[in-house]
């Protein structure tokens, strides 16, 4: 596994390293690559559909711009996910409009990409409490439902997290655990772990 991780953080390194020296067919590989993750996760923050999709398109033109500039990373979906994030939240000037969340039939009609790891599913039971998991993580506040989906869905590290909701580690570490703690009224938590990892 961690032989892996290194092969894909040297891959993404030198992608972007070529990016950054002008290759055109290397940005046009992040963007095929993460543009409709990136969609997903400006959704969640903010479920205005032209204004992620502004937010996205400029980020990317301001990618191109200041290439040269750019500092190295070997994760560029972290680099991505943090930009987006700033851009959004520039782009709104409204806090309580950032802050806001999706209701529950909005998110439904959005299409999601799924992770490559998603399994068939074929057992009822297993489809029931994926829809009723899914309906309680809608409940929760917008910045412990994000925290989640950032750590779980997208995978990124605690330490990660916290850069990408600017906030400190032990904050991020306290919005998981009560989100995991309202979860758990209804499923255990090796069933929530499961769920997440697996199916969102």
């Amino acid at each position: 596994m961690g032989d892996l991780k290194k092969d894909l953080e040297n891959e993404e390194y030198v992608l972007w390293l070529r990016f950054k020296s002008g290759d055109s067919n290397a940005f046009s590989q992040i963007y095929s690559r993460y543009v409709g993750i990136l969609y997903n996760y400006g959704y969640h923050i903010l479920p205005d559909t032209f204004l992620v999709q502004d937010a996205i398109q400029d980020l990317f033109a301001d990618l191109w711009r200041t290439r040269q500039n750019l500092s190295d990373t070997s994760s560029i979906k972290y680099y991505l996910f943090r930009s987006l994030r700033r851009k959004i939240h520039r782009l709104t000037e409204d806090e309580q409009l950032f802050d806001s969340f999706p209701e529950a039939d909005q998110i439904a009609s959005i299409p999601c990409t799924p992770s490559d790891e998603t399994l068939q599913i074929e057992s009822e039971t297993m489809d029931e409490q994926i829809h009723t998991l899914q309906r309680a993580l809608l409940s929760l506040p917008p910045r412990q439902a994000e925290a989640i989906r950032l750590r779980f869905y997208d995978g990124f590290e605690l330490h990660e997290v916290a850069n990408i909701m600017q906030m400190n580690e032990q904050s991020v570490r306290n919005l998981i655990q009560r989100s995991i703690r309202k979860l758990r009224l209804s499923f255990n938590l090796l069933m929530i772990l499961y769920l997440i990892y697996n199916f969102f």
